[in-house]
């Protein structure tokens, strides 16, 4: 935890989701929080940042909140999904009971390491792992089967599949249960200020603000404004609850099983009462 002289000399340090989908999480966030400062980036590289120190909060893929021990999770703001997300595709060249190689989307360790228990869980495959960069473009790997995220999976493929998978949506359809694909995580103990409160003000900013999101994205992205508005209104929702815990505690029951989250992990969501009363007292779900 770093000292009342540091906290004098440096601003909390918040990553987010430079994705579409996190837009309605971080609206407005930066003016009203001038104590933080606020980076943008793609949610593997914040996961990196806040283990290496050099974030305090991040928006990191769920998978991450089960790395390290001394993580929580510090607002019920969050990327979730109860249906199909969009964002999120794996594509087919051979049936998904013949997949041999998968080419993942370095850009997020959860939806990697979903379409790697989906595979397992359903069709008994584990196939060969290659790295699907930032900067690839689907033609440039033969794999059977490439998954992508954000924005760019939102853009149909210009070349054609034998099958195509909305991860949100076969999720839902094989557990009933809703998904967590990012989430807010700090380390127990340090001292915040009041970022934690400006997350979940800032979530209910722009989940109200998503018209004009909608409008100011869809020009940046040259999609149409109805595909964006959607998108965040309609397959997507910002707020984690009894279900997105039960989804949570699921997937990282399923990872573990093939090494690829910590076994015996407990999930740790920070909770504080209306009146932030200095004491934590956090509710788990062991996983």
């Amino acid at each position: 935890m770093r000292s009342s002289t540091d906290r004098r000399d440096q601003r909390v340090r918040v990553g987010a989701v430079s994705y579409l989908n996190s837009k309605p999480l971080i609206e407005g966030l930066a003016e009203s929080v001038p104590e933080a400062r606020l980076t943008l980036d793609f949610p593997s590289r914040l996961a990196d940042g806040l283990a290496r120190g050099t974030l305090d909060v991040a928006l990191v893929p769920s998978i991450e909140a089960l790395t390290d021990p001394d993580y929580e999770i510090i607002s019920d703001a969050c990327v979730a999904a109860c249906g199909p997300v969009l964002s999120v595709k794996l594509y087919f060249r051979k049936a998904p009971g013949d997949v041999k190689s998968l080419a993942l989307d370095e850009g997020s360790r959860t939806s990697a390491a979903l379409a790697r228990v989906m595979l397992a869980e359903r069709f008994g495959v584990e196939p060969r792992i290659e790295k699907f960069t930032l900067e690839s473009r689907i033609e440039d790997t033969s794999a059977d089967a490439v998954l992508m995220i954000g924005d760019r999976a939102m853009l149909p493929p210009e070349i054609p599949f034998v099958e195509e998978w909305d991860l949100g949506e076969e999720w839902l359809r094989w557990t009933g249960l809703p998904f967590v694909f990012a989430l807010w995580v700090g380390r127990q103990g340090s001292d915040l200020g009041k970022v934690d409160m400006a997350l979940a003000a800032a979530r209910d900013l722009g989940v109200a603000s998503i018209p004009r999101i909608a409008e100011r994205e869809s020009a940046l992205m040259g999609l149409p404004l109805a595909v964006v508005d959607t998108y965040l209104r309609r397959h997507l929702h910002f707020t984690m609850g009894s279900a997105e815990r039960q989804g949570l505690k699921l997937y990282h029951s399923l990872a573990s099983k093939l090494g690829l989250a910590p076994a015996n992990r407990t999930v740790r969501f920070c909770e504080r009462s209306v009146e932030r009363r200095a004491s934590r007292r956090p509710a788990t779900v062991n996983a």
